[in-house]
């Protein structure tokens, strides 16, 4: 068996591959859980059992509960978050970034990885938020669609501005004002998650792959195209390609991309809908092309010379996982304190250059090439300007439509 020389990989590769065997490519299937979980029990069906569960009526609520504050006499925070997304140093025993808060501000990270699943997350604090009680946690991490419901509901708090210099003169214009919380009054995004067109040159055989047109009309690639189980990433890229904003589309424009989807089900053009499986399909060429994951493409180049990526000038899908903090939180102003931290260029090149996703913080190329140089030139961590204007968002979904919607998508994938 061939064996790695560490020497010649970069440190980004590094820990891709400490990763990967640590876990079993564990880091990426917990990016398949996170998207796809987007359909699961909080949507279809969903939120006609909870409603019954104190959950307030969507768009009734006036913004968070706040507490007594005792960050001043209690130094310390509890901050909730997934799986493989803070860096770690060679003994896996500290992260050094938490580290380096600690010995600037005195404040102890309580840093725990219990987030697997939207889904099962919102299980396990919805009592507690339904209840008016605290949860324990001080933030939290969640995915663009939970956190605009949380938002709606009205159990995470508004962030103190006074508290976030940092991360509000620091914040990627890209990520300013999502539709589900305007100028970032509740939320800071951890990180971005870019859709993006991922193929395997061998396996394309000579054919050239520019658009997401290209991947369901080009009869040489019949059974070799994969699309994503995610409803907002592949009919968001669909609506692009036929020339409409996934931002601001109607339910006929929704019914028209999944018209157009069914059609190259139908004919056998589509091999499958894919959660993050999708990267041994790539890897081994049983997919020429699909659609892919910035995160994982990342890591896919520097396992194999034949995959590579592409934007389509049509543009691509970005949503973003987010830092809030929950009603009754005991340590609200360290939670801020601690987003306002990773605003800063270099703790946030420490942890764009461990987890690889798109990093939502500007001015850190500098400081994430002196960690490696190849990263910071790396469109899909550190989007310029060309492509950071490709990226479009997918509109806040009322209860109604998003079950109707995922509904559709689910017949249309089989599901």
């Amino acid at each position: 068996m061939e064996q790695y020389e560490p020497d010649r990989l970069s440190p980004a590769q590094v820990a891709a591959m400490r990763r990967s065997f640590r876990r079993g490519r564990a880091s990426l299937t917990r990016r398949s859980l996170l998207r796809a979980s987007a359909g699961g029990a909080l949507t279809v069906g969903g939120l006609g059992a909870l409603s019954a569960c104190g959950i307030p009526p969507a768009g009734q609520s006036e913004g968070g509960v706040s507490a007594e504050d005792h960050s001043e006499k209690e130094k310390t925070v509890s901050f909730s978050n997934w799986t493989e997304y803070m860096d770690v140093d060679d003994s896996e025993r500290h992260h050094p970034t938490l580290d380096e808060f600690k010995r600037r501000t005195g404040v102890t990270v309580k840093y725990t990885e219990d987030i697997n699943d939207n889904v099962e997350f919102f299980g396990k604090i919805k009592p507690q938020l339904a209840a008016g009680q605290e949860t324990g946690r001080d933030l939290i991490c969640v995915t663009d669609w939970l956190a605009a419901r949380l938002i709606r509901f009205g159990w995470v708090q508004k962030l103190d501005p006074s508290n976030l210099p940092t991360a509000y003169a620091n914040l990627s214009q890209q990520f300013r004002s999502p539709d589900w919380d305007p100028g970032r009054a509740y939320s800071y995004p951890w990180t971005g998650i870019s859709t993006v067109i991922a193929y395997n040159k061998k396996a394309l055989d000579g054919q050239e792959v520019r658009s997401v047109s290209d991947l369901l009309d080009n009869p040489r690639l019949k059974g070799k195209v994969g699309f994503l189980s995610e409803m907002r990433d592949s009919i968001g890229m669909t609506l692009l390609d036929m020339g409409k904003d996934p931002g601001k589309f109607s339910d006929d424009d929704f019914d028209a991309a999944v018209a157009r989807l069914q059609k190259a089900v139908d004919k056998g053009q589509i091999r499958r809908f894919t959660g993050n499986d999708y990267t041994a399909d790539l890897t081994k060429g049983d997919f020429a092309a699909c659609l892919a994951w910035a995160g994982d493409v990342v890591q896919l180049k520097a396992d194999s010379p034949d995959v590579d990526f592409l934007i389509p000038d049509s543009g691509y899908m970005t949503s973003t996982d987010n830092l809030l903090v929950p009603n009754k939180a005991r340590h609200k102003t360290n939670a801020e304190r601690l987003i306002d931290f990773y605003y800063e260029p270099g703790p946030a090149a420490q942890l764009a250059a461990y987890i690889n996703y798109v990093c939502p913080v500007d001015g850190v190329k500098d400081e994430l090439a002196k960690i490696d140089e190849e990263a910071a030139n790396n469109p899909l961590i550190l989007p310029d300007k060309d492509m950071a204007a490709k990226s479009r968002a997918f509109r806040s979904l009322s209860a109604k439509e998003e079950t109707a919607y995922e509904e559709k998508f689910a017949k249309l994938t089989g599901a």
